[in-house]
């Protein structure tokens, strides 16, 4: 990822995180108040990326990915709790389960 990139995405977080709507205008005027100099096509680029996609779905999805992992859906990062909640259910479910079998040896 370029500088220019980096740049433009902290600039579009900045705007997000402070309820002011994405455009290329105001992300340009971000870098520019940062003091930050990028070719004049990647607030744009940025823009639209940002009209069409949620950026709190973003966020989620760089959070709950990883590194290498690939871009994961928002839905699936909404129901991640339920996910790991189902895991352990299931997890203490197999160790009854086992521990049924080994008293079951010596009920014989």
């Amino acid at each position: 990822m370029s500088s220019s990139e980096i740049a433009c995405t902290y600039a579009c977080l900045i705007l997000h995180d402070d309820a002011i709507p994405i455009t290329a205008e105001k992300i340009a005027a971000v870098l520019k108040a940062a003091n930050v100099t990028v070719e004049s096509y990647w607030p744009n680029l940025f823009a639209k990326l940002c009209e069409k996609k949620h950026i709190e779905g973003l966020i989620l999805n760089a959070t709950i990915g990883g590194a290498g992992s690939g871009s994961v859906p928002v839905a699936a990062a909404d129901t991640a709790p339920a996910t790991e909640e189902k895991k352990k259910e299931e997890t203490k479910e197999e160790e009854s389960e086992d521990e049924e079998e080994m008293f079951s040896l010596f009920d014989d």
